[in-house]
Order: structure tokens, then C-alpha cells, then sequence
């Protein structure tokens, strides 16, 4: 079954202390190209990292992105402005004199003075460490969804392109139901030629067969459509295999146009040159296709 270069992948993992996100876009490539964005803390991996994308993806214009973010809160701490909290409970003491009121709880008023109670962030640009073991399964996460996103648009991908093989197949049966018929007015305009050219007095009846058995063999398309029919089998398949077949259908969709083109410059026909440009047309599909093929 055919895959598609394009995809998105996705995993995330979050703990108290973090949380780390992984994300993978592909797109249409004729190899890998891979684009990385990784923490400070894994640029060691960066080598190994690679590796497992390019074996796992084979191919296409990829954009890795693992982001690792500090949760709110996390480090942060509480400092007391001791100067400002005297303040607070020395204006405090000082009205409750004043006015002959009991003063059991003045710390714990001056306490929740404002600003007396300030929270530090943490240090700016500091990130918390994660260890290989925990990206490397979720890493691997990531790809297999990419990978199960690829199966579902190249189980698409196939259905459009048998489609086009089998347009292909029915124009070459018309093809092949027509041949009898333009051999036979072949034959006919050769016959009518034929009277005229042998009155003549230069008519050498050995040269003239000579040059008829070319013209006929120039003229026959029986290879062309056995070849091209087979062509077409080893497609369809070529597109049920396991492994990727991108490159391998790109080559022989070159050599079904060969066919194609031949059948059309030898026929000599107008009918079979109709269905010759019917063909090329869906060939045309199945190469802008094939472009996003794995």
C-alpha cells in the first residue's frame, strides 16, 4: 500500500515539574530533509535524533520541533521585605496606641500588608534537564503517528492512481479493438497504390516488396501493446508492496509513456492517436501523483 510523504505527528508528555512537546511535519522531497529544533540539553543526541527519523521516514522535507517548557510556578520562591514589613507593623502598633485598641495579631496584619510577601520567578532562560530515556519513546511516538497519518492519505493516494491504470487499460482495449480495422485500410490504400505503381515501366517487384515488408513492420503496434499491458500489471503490482515504491512506480510510469508515445507515432491512425492522448492525459495524473508518493 502506497504512504504519502505528507504528514503530522504529535506526542506530549507532562509532568509536575514540566512539560515536553514533540512535533513532525513532512512534506513532498526527493530525499530526506530533515530540520531540527531541539532543547540545549539534547544537542548530544542531535546525531541519534537524525538517525532514527531518516531510518523511520525514508524520505521528505521534515520539520522536527521538541520544546521543553518549565510548568508555572515551578522554582518559584518567597522573600520577605523585612524593611518594609517593620514599617508596616511599627504604623500598626503606633494606631493601635493611639486609639487604646488590643493588638494581639499586628504580625500577621503587617504579614499581609502588600508587597511585604514577594514571589521570585525562577532563573531567567533556565530550563529543567530531561533525559534521553524520556524523549527517545516519546520521539518514536511522534513518528509512528506521522507514519499512521501517511498510511491514511496514501490509502487515498492508491485508489486515485489504480483508477488512472485501469482508464489506461480500457483506452488500450479500445486500442486494440480498432487495430484490425486501421491494418485492414492499410492494406486497402496499398492495394489501390498498388495498380498505379506497377503499370509503370521503373516497377521493380522485388524492391517493391522489399520496402512494403518495412513499411508494414514500421507501421505494427503488437509489441507496443504487449509491452504496455504489461507494464501496467507490474504497476498495480508494485503499488500493493510493503516497502516504500515511490521511485520504483516513477520508473515505470517512464516506461509506460514509452509505450504510450510509440503506439502513437506508429499507428498512423486518427482514432488510435485519439486514445493515445486520452492515455497520456491520465498518465500526466498519475506522475503529478506520484510526486507525493513515499
Amino acid at each position: 500500500m502506497l504512504l504519502s510523504m505528507t504528514g503530522f505527528g504529535a506526542a506530549q508528555l507532562e509532568t509536575d515539574a514540566y512539560t515536553l512537546s514533540i512535533e513532525i511535519k513532512s512534506l513532498n522531497s526527493k530525499s530526506m530533509d530533515l530540520s531540527l529544533r531541539i532543547p540545549r540539553s539534547l544537542s548530544d543526541k542531535e546525531l541519534e535524533i537524525r538517525n532514527l527519523v531518516s531510518r523511520s521516514l525514508v524520505r521528505g522535507k521534515v520539520n522536527l520541533n521538541i520544546d521543553l517548557a518549565r510548568n508555572k510556578g515551578v522554582g518559584a520562591k518567597n522573600k520577605i521585605n523585612s524593611e518594609l514589613l517593620k514599617a508596616y507593623y511599627q504604623e500598626l502598633e503606633q494606631a493601635a496606641q493611639l486609639l487604646g485598641a488590643q493588638s494581639p495579631d499586628l504580625f500577621r496584619l503587617a504579614l499581609q500588608m502588600p508587597e511585604v510577601l514577594q514571589t521570585e520567578a525562577a532563573e531567567e532562560g533556565k530550563t529543567e534537564e530531561v533525559s534521553w530515556e524520556t524523549v527517545a519513546p516519546l520521539l518514536q511516538q511522534a513518528i509512528d503517528n506521522l507514519n499512521s497519518f501517511r498510511a491514511d492519505e496514501g490509502k487515498a493516494l492508491t485508489a486515485e492512481i489504480v483508477s488512472y491504470i485501469d482508464r489506461i487499460r480500457i483506452l488500450l482495449a479500445e486500442v486494440d479493438k480498432h487495430d484490425p480495422k486501421r491494418v485492414e485500410q492499410i492494406k486497402q490504400r496499398i492495394q489501390s497504390h498498388l495498380q498505379e505503381i506497377s503499370a509503370s515501366e521503373s516497377f521493380n517487384q522485388n524492391r517493391f516488396e522489399q520496402e512494403m515488408i518495412y513499411y508494414i513492420e514500421k507501421l505494427d503496434i503488437a509489441e507496443e501493446k504487449v509491452r504496455l499491458i504489461n507494464h501496467l500489471h507490474y504497476f498495480t503490482e508494485t503499488v500493493y508492496l510493503p516497502e516504500p515504491t515511490g521511485k520504483k512506480l516513477g520508473f515505470i510510469s517512464q516506461e509506460i509513456g514509452r509505450e504510450i508515445n510509440t503506439i502513437g507515432s506508429k499507428a498512423n491512425d486518427s482514432t488510435i492517436q485519439h486514445l493515445v492522448v486520452e492515455m497520456k492525459e491520465e498518465l500526466e495524473k498519475i506522475k503529478e501523483q506520484l510526486n507525493n508518493i513515499l
